[in-house]
């Protein structure tokens, strides 16, 4: 019995072999804000995690002679001075699959929605990959090499956009204005309008309060909308630090898709309180303050976000992120710091006017301050036909409006302009969460610039275009049918399209 111990004991001495394990642990030397001073981190990466001892997470921002500085991705209240914090060597991360679909995360990927964790099994509205993979939360843009030119359109549902300032797949183009001109709205709009257009959408919620995300979240699920939509949420309560990484967070989920040659559209919202955020932690973090008392690399916090919005070209695997970012203006005020900065990094910016907004006229898109650096490039060909003098006739139509207030006797010609530039306003307003087809839109603006709507009067013209909708579904399908399937029509569609305006228009003014 003895010999049998020794031998086991000889086997397991034989079999030990000593392991090695380091660990880069260093200690709090304060904690305030969401921001922590650690000491002993001497060889620590910027940008990498660190796990502290009550388990919450943290990142290395700040790399100083002595001392680095963390910010805190959870509660703060429970770190203290002296406790200890440890180095994971790697950069911050956060895990994605198709499955996070239809789901609301926080800002480091976590879902909060009380639906459970995200699986790694199971399909999704997606198809392709369901394994869960980890993507850091930086990274460096897409190439030239790899691009390639934007030519296909995002189609939002909004009249006033798809038609004068078109977005086309891989854009950046900026949303801005004062609060409550509709910004939100007209994001919300364009991903219910993606429903069967295969496009995946991220929505980045960025310092807002919780009441506003549930409700834009059941607006999304009446339109079902969320089966292929994610939101990221940093609410109004967190963390400056959630703020600051959430739309890090939403690109890089948005990626994740990309990589799959799926289209995604990412909605910021918004970069205004982004950039506050970054403030309120650089100024924690002792960090210079400049103008307005941003840091300096503050417009390089947008850009390398915004950078990573392209369209791939197929040797590279195809797909593209459309980047709708939105900026808050004070007092319409665009030259503003954080404004002019976004507005250099986008493709263009749709400007939301207040006095537009309380005339009446929704969405507020102020058509002079407003342009797509894409163009008709983003359009479909029969859009492009239809709405070619569409901007410069309502920019027309502003300058002639305000010179005849000063002046009663107009000539024929103006008065003429004048009349078609009210039907064209009235034509471009639209009721919140009511995106309309693009072949609906082509048929409504060539019936306004082809001069069908000149003699119905401005109170009647919503009644006239509802109504041209449903008799032209009816009785110009062979039109509607080229638009859908070749994006432009023939003659033998436009001619079938003239007969059944003309016979609508003549039923509707008797």
């Amino acid at each position: 019995m003895s010999n049998q111990i020794v031998e086991n004991l000889r086997k397991e001495i034989e079999a030990f072999k000593a392991e090695v394990k380091t660990e880069k642990v260093g200690k709090v030397m304060e904690v305030f804000d969401g921001i922590a001073k650690v000491s002993g981190l001497s060889d620590i990466r910027s940008g990498e995690m660190v796990t502290f001892q009550n388990g919450e997470r943290g990142v290395a921002l700040n790399l100083e002679e002595d001392a680095v500085g963390v910010i805190i991705l959870g509660d703060f209240s429970k770190i203290k001075e002296g406790d200890e914090v440890k180095a994971t060597g790697r950069i911050l991360e956060i895990s994605v699959s198709n499955n996070i679909l239809g789901r609301v995360v926080n800002a480091i990927g976590v879902p909060i929605d009380g639906k459970g964790a995200i699986s790694a099994q199971g399909g999704s509205a997606s198809g392709g990959k369901s394994s869960i993979e980890y993507y850091p939360i930086e990274k460096v843009a897409p190439g030239v090499i790899t691009r390639e030119s934007v030519g296909e359109p995002v189609a939002t549902g909004i009249k006033a956009i798809d038609a004068i300032i078109p977005i086309g797949r891989g854009q950046r183009e900026l949303l801005i204005g004062d609060r409550q001109t509709g910004k939100t709205a007209i994001a919300i709009d364009a991903i219910l309008n993606q429903k069967g257009q295969n496009m995946i959408c991220v929505y980045v919620s960025i310092g807002q309060k919780d009441s506003k995300l549930r409700k834009l979240q059941a607006r999304l699920e009446a339109g079902n909308s969320m089966e292929y939509t994610v939101i990221v949420s940093a609410g109004a309560s967190e963390a400056a630090a959630l703020s600051y990484i959430a739309p890090y967070t939403g690109v890089s989920i948005a990626e994740f898709f990309m990589d799959q040659g799926k289209d995604v559209l990412i909605i910021y919202d918004d970069l205004s309180k982004h950039a506050v955020a970054y403030r309120e932690i650089s100024l924690l973090l002792r960090r210079p303050p400049g103008r307005e008392a941003y840091p300096g690399d503050v417009f390089y916090l947008h850009s390398r976000l915004l950078e990573r919005a392209c369209r791939r070209n197929a040797k590279y695997g195809g797909g593209s992120i459309t980047a709708l970012p939105i900026i808050e203006t004070q007092a319409g005020d665009i030259s503003a710091y954080i404004p002019t900065n976004v507005i250099s990094i986008t493709d263009g910016q749709i400007f939301l006017e207040t006095d537009l907004f309380y005339k009446g006229v929704r969405p507020a898109v102020n058509v002079g301050s407003s342009v797509s650096r894409v163009g008709s490039s983003a359009q479909i060909k029969a859009m492009k036909k239809v709405a070619g003098t569409l901007k410069l006739d309502l920019a027309q139509f502003r300058e002639l409006e305000a010179f005849s207030q000063f002046g009663s006797d107009l000539d024929d010609a103006t008065k003429r302009q004048l009349e078609r530039g009210k039907r064209a306003v009235e034509v471009l307003k639209q009721t919140q969460y009511a995106p309309v087809k693009t072949e609906h839109q082509v048929v409504t603006l060539y019936a306004l610039t082809k001069g069908y709507m000149d003699d119905v009067p401005v109170n009647k013209i919503k009644e006239f275009e509802s109504g041209l909708i449903d008799y032209t579904e009816r009785n110009a399908k062979t039109f509607y049918k080229e638009v859908i399937e070749s994006k432009m029509w023939t003659d033998k569609g436009e001619e079938q399209l003239k007969k059944a305006i003309a016979d609508f228009k003549s039923s509707f003014i008797k």
